[in-house]
């Protein structure tokens, strides 16, 4: 066993610590199996930390009486209960092995998937191309139809196209229910962004689901139109750059996961699993892109 590799077994680090994830990657690389064994349980207690993180988000709401040394304690007693959770047998870390060392013996026979913080885990399909889901017509029509105006959009405002093109997505059903005008005409309006008291353009009022504590119920609502779609893509952008409701979201658009979690935070609408299934859609609409690339 080497320095590097003796340091990294014997941090104790937490989940967190980087520094000695770091070291493990790299004794990792070595072959040495004790090394690949501790990086696996160190991949894992980082999995484990999201997923608690998530799940505390997901069920508890944060207080405005909340305190920086509460959050700090709820932080570290989520790292500590990621690392007595991992490391378990038959758990994510044998797998996590079994990559690894199939990896660097260049043996693939049996492959597992490759877990990914951020977005779901990648399946192989049996022609050896690697993806996340399996899109459906409506969800690659739209998708192809949108992109070029996203692309330009993105360009000019910094928000990823595949962020936009996923929750417009999600918002009008994959361009399965748009919003429409009293006559039947076609809003243009893929984010379901509502005509507030500062709003002067065109209107389009529709009955629509809103969540009052979790619970749903019909209401009608006044939405913004447009002239055409390239032009709701920048009403929304326009919105997301703008306005310090979504500063957070600004700052997340590194991780759909985070910047979708950001935008149900700042109230962008009222369904209580708007994160999770914004989430999806925004992977979706990248692996479309993506498609639409090769």
């Amino acid at each position: 066993m080497n320095l590097n590799t003796s340091q990294a077994l014997g941090s104790g680090g937490l989940a967190a610590d980087a520094r000695s994830l770091d070291s493990l990657k790299y004794a990792a690389a070595s072959n040495d199996p004790k090394a690949v064994k501790e990086a696996a349980k160190q991949f894992e207690s980082l999995f484990m930390r999201e997923l608690i993180k998530s799940m505390r988000e997901a069920t508890m709401k944060s207080g405005l009486l909340d305190s920086d040394g509460e959050k700090l304690g709820t932080d570290l007693m989520d790292q500590q209960f990621a690392v007595q959770l991992s490391g378990m047998p038959g758990g994510l870390s044998d797998a996590i092995v079994r990559q690894l060392t199939q990896q660097m013996t260049g043996d693939a026979r049996g492959a597992v998937p490759i877990v990914s913080l951020g977005r779901p885990a990648p399946t192989t399909s049996s022609q050896g191309a690697t993806s996340t889901i399996n899109p459906s017509a409506s969800q690659s029509g739209f998708v192809a139809q949108h992109s070029q105006a996203a692309e330009r959009v993105a360009q000019a405002t910094g928000i990823p196209s595949s962020f936009m093109l996923g929750q417009a997505g999600h918002e009008t059903g994959w361009g399965k229910s748009e919003i429409r005008n009293a006559d039947g005409s076609n809003s243009f309006n893929l984010f379901g962004i509502k005509a507030g008291a500062g709003w002067t353009g065109k209107v389009a009022e529709i009955t629509t689901t809103e969540y009052e504590g979790g619970v749903p119920r019909k209401v009608t609502g006044r939405f913004r139109a447009y002239d055409s779609y390239e032009s709701s893509f920048r009403d929304y952008a326009r919105l997301i750059a703008t306005s310090p409701r979504y500063a957070q979201a600004r700052a997340s658009t590194g991780s759909a996961t985070a910047y979708a979690g950001e935008l149900q935070k700042a109230g962008y609408a009222t369904d209580p699993a708007y994160a999770a299934k914004l989430s999806r859609s925004i992977n979706t609409a990248l692996q479309l892109q993506r498609s639409l690339q090769t």
